[in-house]
């Protein structure tokens, strides 16, 4: 006690005295006089702190001042506060300590944590020697660390998406590490899910972690991935159950539990980071284009209807992809529960065309002139209208090139003979007075 209260009541005078007499009392302190008074405390709290609690302490490294302050109070705060420095800095149970200190090793108590960290495609970066590769305490913090249901803890879902960012958001980093996607967190920021996390504080909405993981973060293109392609409908489901059960009872998700790589996923149409909502009429447009990449003739032949035209201009109150063919539970038509079935063709026009009926329903919206076999009555019909559109034109043409024919020779016939009235009649016929 004795020995604390000489520590702190020698404070205010080397601090008023300047940085380097600072440095110079606490090296003093650290090396002759610690040794002296505490022997028997080496390594614990008070003792550290009485040279690394004073704000100022630093040292160069690598050209670069590195701070060696630990705050005082935000160390009693945080979940390490128990325990004595030397339990994670174990090579400074000694004071004076080393000048160079070992890494810290988390995986002496986070044993599981830091196992799937190691396989991780951070950890396996860090592994490599990667400078930039996010490691504990990047997300964590070092002597602040907070338990993450701490509403100021850095994995907290509120602040998950800052500490992210503070690697994929920045675009030189992803440029050497050739991440394709250079501005995740701008891009999730912005989306229904960043919105609903910062603006209206839903901590259910997914943060980075819903999807990626935490310590066992994995590459897309791992199997093990969470956001593997075959995984992502089950990731995304984790949350929207519902929507989740709709679309594994359709093709998509049926071809996609077989094992297809190439079915729709969720990001195909909603995207990853970026997602909006379905109501924005530019998402309604895009979309058609969207499931057009897979089913390019049906996109082909609905742009030829009336619905497609409309679309193309950029108007969303006419039929779309998913009005006829719903949305997730996507069925074929053969499927007596298929919105495009024949029992139940009639009630899915219903929904824009009220006097919709059986009549109404042998319209087909996906029409091909081109194909004979599956439309040979449109076939021929428009085969005759094409001849006799190039009939009309062949027609006109022909026309219109023997008039300009008779009109060139008229005119150069008038400019051979100047005196020739308009007409080709003589002056001196006709009945006039000369002309007895």
């Amino acid at each position: 006690m004795v020995e604390k209260d000489a520590l702190s009541l020698s404070r205010p005078l080397f601090i008023r005295l300047g940085k380097p007499l600072l440095s110079s009392a606490i090296f003093f302190i650290a090396v002759f006089l610690l040794p002296v008074l505490a022997p028997a405390q080496s390594g614990s709290k008070e003792i550290c702190l009485s040279c690394h609690g004073v704000q100022g302490l630093e040292k160069v490294r690598k050209g670069k001042a590195v701070s060696l302050y630990v705050d005082r109070e935000k160390f009693s705060q945080s979940v390490h506060s128990r325990l004595e420095c030397a339990s994670c800095h174990r090579d400074a149970s000694q004071v004076p300590h080393p000048p160079e200190l070992k890494p810290v090793e988390c995986s002496t108590c986070h044993t599981d944590a830091f196992q799937a960290y190691s396989q991780s495609v951070h950890g396996k970066a860090h592994a490599k020697g990667d400078g930039d590769v996010a490691f504990c305490s990047d997300c964590h913090g070092s002597h602040n660390i907070l338990p993450a249901k701490h509403p100021d803890s850095r994995v907290y879902p509120l602040n998950l998406p800052r500490t992210c960012g503070t690697c994929h958001g920045d675009p030189e980093l992803a440029k050497r590490h050739r991440i394709p996607v250079a501005n995740a967190y701008q891009l999730y920021m912005d989306s229904i899910h960043g919105r609903a996390l910062t603006r209206s504080g839903l901590l259910v909405a997914a943060h980075c972690s819903s999807c990626h993981g935490s310590h066992e973060i994995k590459p897309k293109a791992d199997p093990e991935s969470k956001v593997y392609r075959t995984k992502i409908p089950s990731t995304c489901g984790a949350c929207h159950a519902g929507v989740a059960a709709e679309y594994f009872d359709g093709v998509h998700g049926r071809a996609v539990k077989e094992g297809s790589s190439v079915a729709p996923v969720c990001v195909d149409c909603h995207t990853t980071h970026e997602i909006r909502r379905v109501e924005t009429p530019a998402w309604k447009l895009e979309i058609i284009k969207e499931c057009g990449t897979c089913h390019r003739e049906s996109l082909r032949t609905y742009r030829d209807t009336f619905h497609g035209q409309v679309t193309g201009l950029g108007f969303t109150r006419v039929a779309r992809c998913s009005d006829c063919h719903g949305s997730h539970r996507i069925l074929p038509s053969s499927d007596a529960k298929s919105s495009v079935s024949q029992a139940n063709l009639v009630s899915t026009c219903q929904k824009c065309h009220p006097k919709a009926n059986a009549n109404f329903v042998r319209f087909s919206p996906h029409a091909d002139p081109n194909d004979k076999a599956r439309n040979p009555g449109l076939y021929y019909i428009a085969g005759f209208m094409n001849i006799l559109v190039f009939g009309v034109f062949l027609f006109f043409g022909l026309h219109t090139a023997l008039w300009l024919f008779r009109s060139t020779l008229e005119v150069w016939r008038r400019r051979k003979s100047p005196g020739e009235p308009e007409g080709g009649q003589d002056p001196d016929e006709g009945g006039g007075k000369n002309g007895k």
